[in-house]
C-alpha cells in the first residue's frame, strides 16, 4: 500500500512506522490516522514482523492535533459524522472493544509496540504513545498533555492511558498543568521507559527491538502482551485463571519445544511463533 503522510519499512523483522509530516511537526490528521492503523494491521498480520517501532520524521514525534483542520462540535460540516466513516471502528468481536477504536487499537495488535519519541510529543502525540507497549525518548523530547491550555477535555482515552502508566496523582498534574516534561523527570514519572542522547536513540531502539526479535517468541510476546493489557479488566483470580490456561498452551507449542533444546545446545532458538 502506498502511503501518503507515513512511512513504512521491514528490516530485521522489524516494521518501522514513521509519521511523515516534517514540515507541521508530524501533526495529527484523519490521512494519517487511517494510514497508521492500515500500516499497524499490516505488521501486525506480517509473519516476517517481530516487532513494530514507531517514530517521527525530522524532529518532533508528534506535536499533537492538525489545528488548522479542527472545527467545533457545531460547525455544520457534522465535525463527530466526518470521522467515523474514516476512522477505525470496533467491530472484531474476538477482540475486547476497549482496544479496537481511534488510537486505543495498540494494545489489539499481536506484536510489542516502541514508540521512539525523537522530539516533541504533544497532546494527540502523546495519547499514541501511552497506548504504545514501551516509550523510549530523546533525553531532550518534550513531552505534553496540552489540552488543558487549548481549552479542551483529555480525549481518546488519554487519562486512563496516563493514569496507568504514572498513576492518579501524577496523571492529574500532567493533565491539570500540561506542562512540558522532559529527561529525567519523564523517566522517573514513569512517562518513558527508557532515554538516550537524541543522537543515539534510533540505535538504541533498534538494537532492543532486535533483541526482541531474535531471542524471544513471537508467541511468547503476544502472549505477555496481551496478558498485561487485559489486566486492567482482571481480578487477581481471573488474572489467575487466565495465565494458567497460557501456560498450558505455551507447554504443548512448538516455540517451547526449540526454547529447550536450543538452552541445551547453547544457540540462539529459532522461534516459529506456534
Amino acid at each position: 500500500m502506498a502511503y501518503e503522510q507515513i512511512l513504512y519499512e521491514v528490516r530485521d523483522a522489524i516494521a518501522t512506522l514513521t509519521l511523515n509530516r516534517p514540515e507541521a511537526l508530524n501533526a495529527w490528521t484523519d490521512v494519517m490516522a487511517e494510514e497508521l492503523w492500515q500500516a499497524m494491521h499490516a505488521a501486525g498480520s506480517d509473519e516476517a514482523v517481530r516487532v513494530i517501532v514507531l517514530t517521527g520524521a525530522g524532529r518532533a514525534f508528534c506535536a499533537g492535533g492538525d489545528v488548522t483542520g479542527f472545527k467545533s462540535a457545531g460547525d455544520d460540516s457534522a465535525f463527530p459524522r466526518s470521522l467515523l466513516h474514516k476512522l477505525p471502528r470496533a467491530y472484531d468481536f474476538s477482540r475486547r472493544p476497549d482496544y479496537q477504536s481511534r488510537a486505543a487499537y495498540f494494545p489489539a495488535i499481536g506484536k510489542p509496540i516502541i514508540a521512539m519519541l525523537n522530539g516533541a510529543t504533544a497532546g494527540l502525540g502523546l495519547v499514541h504513545a501511552l497506548y504504545a507497549d514501551m516509550r523510549f525518548a530523546a533525553d531532550d523530547a518534550v513531552l505534553t498533555t496540552a489540552f488543558a491550555r487549548l481549552g479542551l477535555a483529555s480525549e481518546y482515552g488519554m487519562a486512563w492511558a496516563l493514569r496507568n502508566a504514572v498513576g492518579h496523582a501524577n496523571a492529574l498534574d500532567l493533565l491539570l498543568s500540561a506542562r512540558k516534561v522532559r529527561g529525567e523527570e519523564a523517566l522517573r514519572l514513569g512517562l518513558v521507559n527508557r532515554i538516550h542522547p537524541r543522537e543515539e536513540l534510533a540505535e538504541a531502539t533498534h538494537a532492543y527491538a532486535r533483541e526482541l526479535a531474535e531471542s524471544c517468541s513471537p508467541l511468547s510476546l503476544r502472549m505477555i502482551k496481551r496478558q498485561l493489557w487485559e489486566l486492567p479488566f482482571q481480578t487477581l483470580h481471573e488474572a489467575l485463571i487466565a495465565d494458567s490456561a497460557d501456560m498450558m498452551q505455551t507447554n504443548l507449542s512448538e516455540d517451547f519445544e526449540e526454547g529447550k533444546l536450543a538452552f541445551k545446545e547453547k544457540r540462539k532458538p529459532r522461534f516459529k511463533g506456534r
